[in-house]
């Protein structure tokens, strides 16, 4: 279910704050550099959350070499069940893998709100909101993938009491506004949205704008999201940047490549509910290889308020001082591995010639 290569010092090498955290959460921990499958990923009873849960803490999550660090994890509600209510001081944005239900947000004056997800839905609790998550389907269990800053704040305030108990109100965030989980959101510009909860984003359309790339920015947090789409015989430039962000693959099948000056690249096949994390300034590049368009959303630890003048270095080209490989600067035996791969898939490529790209 996960990757064979385990962390050499990564997550769980030592005694941090939040590693004893986590021990203390009595549920598996899933370390290495990629998950295959978190849809049917094993779970256990979680008892400080109810339900049944699993951490994903993988070696590219920022950990040993960020002070932003970004952890993972998978829940599951079983039928007509609830998780119990929780708060804390990290962000955390939601991902449902399966499963509809709905979420109760309270303000801090006690003000209930409710929003309605399904398979597909993604969503943002606000920062230190008291929130709980219920399974509306008495038939089926519910299951949710959730990206947080739980390790930065933890090893960062050493006090677990002031993270999950503490009833100061972010208002600033959050005051109960009666919007806040239905608007539309604001489109900043045409790859850019900030809104707070998406029906689906498997589906979503950047307005009349056909984008295959959008920014998804949720809750005034300062981590966001991305999703991405590759046509059919398409794949990305390669790029590199700091830890943290967490990949999970939405629909098609393909693979990844992931390597470090000088090496040979590590490949990672992907397919529907594959997670994974590139370590710290590792080159990757993703491939769709298959008969269907591609999709994957990333958790970042950076929204567009750490642009480096407006832009974010994984997308300005080597040329220009950044650190994206334009496709005619790239290893001739990348798209030479690509084609080949399509041929065997039946695809064929729909790349421009690299001189044009």
């Amino acid at each position: 279910m996960t990757s064979e290569i385990q962390s050499k010092g990564g997550w769980g090498s030592g005694d941090t704050s939040y590693d004893l955290f986590v021990k203390r959460e009595g549920i598996p921990v899933i370390r290495g550099l990629w998950v295959e499958d978190v849809m049917n990923l094993p779970l256990m009873p979680w008892p400080r959350l109810g339900g049944y849960g699993a951490y994903i803490n993988l070696t590219g999550s920022g950990i040993n070499t960020s002070y932003i660090a970004i952890d993972a994890y998978v829940a599951e509600v079983a039928p007509g069940e609830s998780l119990k209510p929780e708060r804390h001081v990290y962000e955390k944005i939601i991902y449902v893998l399966k499963g509809k239900g709905t979420t109760v947000v309270w303000s801090a004056d006690g003000k209930e709100q409710r929003f309605d997800w399904r398979e597909g839905s993604l969503f943002a609790i606000p920062l230190n909101a008291r929130h709980q998550i219920v399974n509306q389907d008495k038939s089926n269990p519910a299951r949710i993938f959730a990206c947080t800053f739980a390790p930065t704040m933890i090893n960062l305030l050493h006090n677990n009491e002031f993270i999950f108990e503490n009833d100061f109100a972010f208002t600033d965030r959050f005051a109960g506004e009666e919007e806040y989980f239905n608007g539309p959101g604001t489109y900043i510009d045409k790859r850019l949205l900030d809104i707070n909860f998406i029906p689906d984003i498997r589906d979503l359309n950047a307005g009349s704008n056909d984008v295959s790339l959008l920014y998804v920015e949720m809750g005034c947090n300062t981590m966001s999201v991305h999703r991405m789409e590759f046509p059919v015989g398409t794949y990305a430039p390669a790029h590199r940047h700091e830890p943290g962000a967490h990949i999970l693959i939405l629909s098609g099948q393909g693979y990844s490549l992931h390597w470090v000056d000088n090496e040979e690249p590590l490949r990672i096949d992907w397919q529907p509910g594959g997670v994974f994390a590139p370590p710290e300034q590792w080159y990757h590049q993703h491939f769709n290889s298959g008969p269907t368009p591609a999709k994957y959303i990333a958790f970042k630890p950076r929204g567009r308020k750490f642009r480096t003048k407006g832009k974010f270095m994984n997308n300005v080209s080597q040329r220009q001082g950044g650190t994206l490989i334009e496709y005619a600067d790239e290893n001739p035996a990348i798209r030479a591995l690509y084609e080949r791969e399509c041929a065997r898939n039946g695809v064929t490529v729909n790349m421009r010639a690299v001189a044009g790209d």
